[in-house]
């Protein structure tokens, strides 16, 4: 995965992650062990927030809409009380590209207000 998002509603192995530099993965995380099988060398595990809240839901939208998967639209309907089951897995590199973006962006507004 280079730069997209993806939502992981069943279990994962006990080494997710290992090698992942792009994207960002938000995993349902039912049971709170998540962290246990996660390989942490190259990523952070962060909570989410309103931005990825949204993001997740149009993605379980989609799923529902495509599979009718029970699961997806459950989530959907009761997110307030099972949304803080999702851990975001965030690449250490991407974090910084995604950063260094940011900071160029500004800089280039700055240029164009003083222009």
């Amino acid at each position: 995965m280079t730069g997209g998002r993806v939502v992981i509603l069943g279990k994962t192995g006990r080494n997710f992650a290992a090698g992942m530099s792009g994207g960002i993965a938000y995993v349902y995380d039912q049971q709170g062990n998540f962290k246990d099988r996660c390989n942490l060398e190259m990523v952070e595990l962060e909570e989410i927030s309103r931005e990825d809240e949204e993001a997740i839901k149009g993605l379980l939208t989609n799923h529902y809409q495509y599979t009718a998967s029970l699961l997806a639209k459950n989530i959907v309907d009761n997110f307030p009380g099972l949304g803080n089951k999702f851990v975001k897995v965030m690449p250490k590199e991407y974090q910084r590209i995604l950063e260094k973006r940011v900071v160029r962006g500004k800089m280039e507004l700055t240029e164009l207000s003083d222009g």
